[in-house]
């Protein structure tokens, strides 16, 4: 069954603006699903109609084969969203932040209450309940959004920039937590400028750029169309000018201990460590100049993309 079916969705906006230009896209129950594009491309506002924020010009959208025209109420009960900016009351207290949610959607207050408590332990906010959501640090605010947008346990979780402005050790938390949900039969989308998460989680990807989809495919397949990586080298001993390398190109001196070298798909890194070794140049680690879903994304977005804000690639 599709979690998510939208069919020619089009949107203008009073100002002329046409953000939405007849996209198509399909996303599978139980995916784990990517939906990126540069700023502008059209994903809030795709989101913001999914979540009945925005109304649609033209087009048709379904949550589990029920409209959000004709059947509502029912689709908006299978879809919890958890969009950029922090929405609800920064003076009330967030056991009462997600009770209220719950409530909205018909959920009786004992099981609203034992929800509640089991999303805010899940998520490490038990202790915080009784405070007032102004008191949270931004990483913890991020986390109720999550607990408020599930308490009503919607089949179809949104999630838009979740890890925006967390460090890094919460990310990764994050993460796990995320891909649990996603183990127990949550659907979900997410949006993101931080593509490593996006590789690292997403079995499924579309981008969108200028109101359009350009590319819709499994991660794997659109890995594939990679051609050559760049890798930055540290080496134990310093260098004054690039080496040569005959089965690669476009090596370059970043500093005395280190270099960028562009590697082909028909070579490997293991080429690449002979070569240099044979050339008395001991590499002592390495890492990916850029994530590989971001080189794609960049060229295939003309370089209208904003780069990856990642700040916590791992040397290897």
């Amino acid at each position: 069954m599709l979690a998510l079916e939208i069919t020619q969705l089009q949107k203008t906006y009073a100002s002329g603006l046409i953000a939405l230009k007849g996209i198509d896209l399909e996303v599978q129950q139980g995916d784990f699903f990517a939906l990126l594009g540069p700023n502008g491309a059209g994903k809030s506002t795709c989101i913001g109609i999914i979540s009945g924020l925005v109304n649609k010009s033209d087009g048709e959208i379904r949550i589990f084969n029920h409209s959000i025209d004709s059947d509502f109420l029912i689709a908006r009960s299978k879809l919890g969203s958890v969009p950029q900016e922090f929405n609800f009351n920064t003076f009330e207290p967030v056991d009462e932040i997600i009770i209220n949610q719950a409530g909205y959607y018909g959920v009786p207050a004992r099981i609203a209450r034992r929800e509640t408590e089991h999303y805010l332990k899940l998520l490490g906010l038990w202790d915080q309940r009784h405070s007032q959501s102004r008191q949270l640090s931004g990483g913890m605010k991020r986390r109720l959004m999550i607990a408020r947008a599930l308490v009503h346990k919607p089949r179809l979780l949104i999630l838009d920039e979740p890890t925006a402005g967390v460090d890094i050790e919460l990310r990764r938390s994050m993460w796990k937590f995320l891909e649990q949900i996603n183990e127990q039969g949550t659907t979900i989308i997410l949006t993101t400028h931080y593509l490593e998460e996006a590789e690292r989680m997403c079995r499924n990807v579309a981008i969108i750029d200028e109101g359009k989809i350009i590319q819709n495919s499994s991660m794997a397949s659109l890995l594939s169309q990679l051609k050559s990586e760049t890798f930055v080298l540290y080496l134990r001993d310093e260098l004054e000018v690039a080496p040569r390398l005959e089965s690669f190109y476009n090596v370059t001196r970043v500093n005395h201990r280190s270099i960028e070298v562009e590697v082909p798909e028909h070579h490997s890194i293991n080429d690449l460590i002979r070569e240099l070794e044979g050339q008395k140049i001991v590499v002592e680690r390495m890492r990916n100049k850029v994530n590989r879903l971001e080189e794609l994304f960049i060229k295939m977005t003309s370089g209208r993309a904003t780069s990856s804000k990642s700040s916590d690639r791992e040397s290897l």
